[in-house]
């Protein structure tokens, strides 16, 4: 296949002279390429420095501490092993590595210290499956991310809350100053912690309840509460109630260092749940939480939004013609495809298979189909290589409908997908517009 994007936006450098993982190489790669990374393979220690000071943000570097020992052929040392401090200074500095051992040295402690303190991003047992070692190699890309903007509504008095040093870690402090309307404006803002102090709380005992008995409430939303003195029974009573965490004033400095941890973690818990893991875009779960609070966004400023459904065309003979792992690729260009064309504001969805969801900001429905058709031509006119010498070009045919004329997700999706129906029925390879008099079509969407 020929492109000029890059098929892989994250990379895995392995430092291995023998092969450790169960199974063999070309499996390990099978399943990094579907959780969208590659894995570069190196057996000396100066070629990997080398791809270490190269690489780029999206990279992770994986080292055999065996294999470490091991190359030490090319030093000038009159000892014939090295300490584990020495070798590791051969490695790049600036960067964390993630370091594979076996079970005897993960039982030495002192090695252990050793090791998490010299750029340890994290370390694994070896065997380790491939599948196993792919996946937990994926949960570290996501943490390296930066991660979206984390929102936090404050309840009570919020001057000891560093609300600039928060704001530079990407968390966004909205103040509340009434008990009995949080409630309404969590729900219209869906934060993604809600703090309240230890004096509006002993004032209404019952806002935490009230807060986690909504049944469209976010599991992983954490309601912690500020508390300025110690006082036990009052803990022990909050966190019956259902309070997350307490959170003890000891000073301005530590409260933002944990509020931060804490927004860390919800960020990786989100991406795991709402993130694909073959694309990286959102999934079902993450697109209908995202367009939930664009839709919000677009009622209060007066905007319009422009929501596309698109579905690869024969997909399916696609997959059959020339196998699933084509057909895995075929999907990842089109989602770099997609990525390409949409700004900031806007949302993109694998929503399922082969289908993609696309939410444009402060645009029209005449203009989202404008969009979403250069997106159309734009990978109608990629080269796959199929075989060796035979290129084939495919093609997605898509539906747009537009808010405010729908008002919800569901049924701004619906409209969409039954204009993708629309543009199926007729010949594939086009983008349909929903007009008003036309009904949403009934079943569920994925079936073209």
């Amino acid at each position: 296949m020929t492109s000029e994007a890059p098929l892989y936006k994250n990379h895995a450098l392995l430092l291995s002279q023998s092969f450790f993982i169960k199974d063999n190489k070309d499996e390990l790669l099978l399943h990094a390429h579907k959780y969208d990374f590659d894995i570069a393979f190196f057996s000396e220690v100066s070629d990997f420095a080398q791809a270490v000071e190269a690489s780029g943000d999206n990279s992770l570097f994986v080292i055999d501490l065996d294999a470490l020992h091991n190359m030490q052929a090319d030093m000038q040392s009159a000892r014939k092993t090295l300490l584990l401090g020495e070798l590791l200074e051969r490695l790049p500095g600036g960067h964390s590595y993630v370091y594979l051992q076996s079970a005897r040295q993960g039982g030495r402690f002192l090695l252990q210290q050793r090791l998490v303190d010299s750029d340890c991003l994290a370390y694994a047992e070896k065997p380790i499956a491939n599948d196993v070692l792919v996946d937990k190699l994926f949960n570290l890309f996501v943490q390296k991310k930066r991660g979206d903007l984390v929102r936090l509504i404050f309840l009570g008095d919020a001057t000891h809350v560093d609300e600039a040093a928060l704001l530079e870690q990407r968390v966004e402090l909205l103040r509340h100053d009434d008990a009995h309307t949080l409630h309404l404006r969590v729900k219209e803002l869906q934060p993604d912690m809600v703090m309240i102090a230890d004096a509006e709380y002993e004032r209404t005992e019952a806002i935490v309840r009230v807060l986690k008995k909504n049944i469209e409430a976010d599991p992983v939303r954490e309601i912690m509460m500020l508390q300025r003195r110690v006082d036990v029974d009052l803990t022990r009573n909050a966190l019956a109630s259902g309070f997350d965490g307490i959170i003890p004033l000891i000073s301005r400095e530590l409260l933002t260092a944990q509020l931060v941890n804490r927004a860390n973690k919800i960020r990786v818990s989100k991406d795991l749940i709402g993130k694909d893991r073959a694309t990286g875009l959102l999934n079902k779960v993450g697109l209908q939480k995202k367009t939930q609070e664009l839709i919000c966004n677009a009622g209060r400023e007066g905007r319009s939004l422009a929501l596309g459904v698109v579905d690869i065309d024969k997909f399916k003979t696609i997959n059959d013609t020339w196998g699933h792992y084509f057909g895995d690729i075929v999907i990842k260009r089109l989602s770099l495809t997609l990525s390409s064309h949409v700004g900031e504001q806007d949302l993109l969805s694998r929503f399922g298979g082969e289908e993609f969801v696309v939410v444009f900001w402060d645009c029209s429905l005449e203009e989202g189909a404008r969009r979403l058709d250069a997106m159309r031509q734009a990978f109608g006119a990629i080269p796959f290589e199929v075989t060796p010498g035979t290129v084939r070009t495919f093609s997605f045919s898509g539906g747009v409908a537009a808010y405010p004329e729908y008002k919800t997700g569901n049924e701004l999706f619906l409209r969409a997908d039954a204009m993708l129906y629309e543009a199926k029925q007729g010949g594939r390879n086009q983008i349909r517009i929903a007009p008003a008099a036309v009904s949403p079509r009934s079943g569920s969407p994925g079936s073209h």
